[in-house]
């Protein structure tokens, strides 16, 4: 009779190591799954060697580190007639009741940089927004701008309101990086609180990126 509470014992004891084993690796997972970059959006007020400060939306300023990497896109104005079949964009939307999404603004890549970013995945500009890399497929321009953008792993059909910004990013380097500069950056926070661009872009003649 003595044995059923021992192995009632020990099967409790398996099951509470197995517990602890179980929240342990979860736990592990969650350390090393890095936190997502944090957007800087704003207006830029020095720059020492790699040293940015910007002056963010929300009215604080914020200090980034460069590397001698960072990537600096420029950003101009742009027009819906840019975007051809075949052009590389990019899209930060919000959803729409039938499933499709409405634009909050469009950005057009050169050649040179087709493949940035594909896919689909959530996005900072608002409640459910979203940003969609990829290929045009169809473009009608008669009907409401309704574009279809496709991407690895799928494709989203996209409506760009008259009133969206449209913008074309190229190649820059760091003397777009000017005080005055309206920039939307990325940074990953390091283990000292820092923070760190991973790529930025720059208006262009006082252009303000939307993305």
């Amino acid at each position: 009779m003595r044995l059923v509470p021992n192995r009632f014992a020990r099967a409790l004891l398996g099951s509470t190591l197995f517990a602890v084993t179980l929240l342990a690796g979860v736990q592990a997972a969650q350390a090393q799954t890095p936190p997502p970059p944090m957007g800087v959006r704003g207006t830029i007020v020095a720059l020492n060697g790699d040293d940015l400060k910007v002056h963010t939306n929300g009215g604080q300023d914020t200090d980034v580190k460069l590397t001698k990497d960072t990537p600096v896109r420029g950003v101009t104005i742009a027009n819906i007639s840019d975007i051809k079949p075949g052009s590389y964009i990019g899209t930060a939307a919000i959803p729409q009741p039938d499933g499709t999404l409405k634009a909050l603004e469009v950005h057009v890549f050169p050649p040179s940089m087709a493949g940035s970013g594909d896919g689909h995945r959530p996005w900072d500009l608002g409640k459910n927004s979203s940003m969609t890399n990829g290929m045009v497929g169809d473009l009608v321009v008669s009907n409401g701008r309704t574009i279809t953008v496709k991407y690895k792993n799928g494709e989203k059909k996209i409506l760009v309101p008259d009133d969206v910004p449209v913008v074309n990013l190229e190649m820059g380097d760091r003397t777009l990086l000017v005080p005055g500069a309206h920039v939307v950056l990325f940074a990953k926070k390091d283990t000292d609180g820092s923070l760190t661009a991973l790529f930025i872009s720059a208006g262009e003649k006082g252009v303000v990126p939307p993305m």
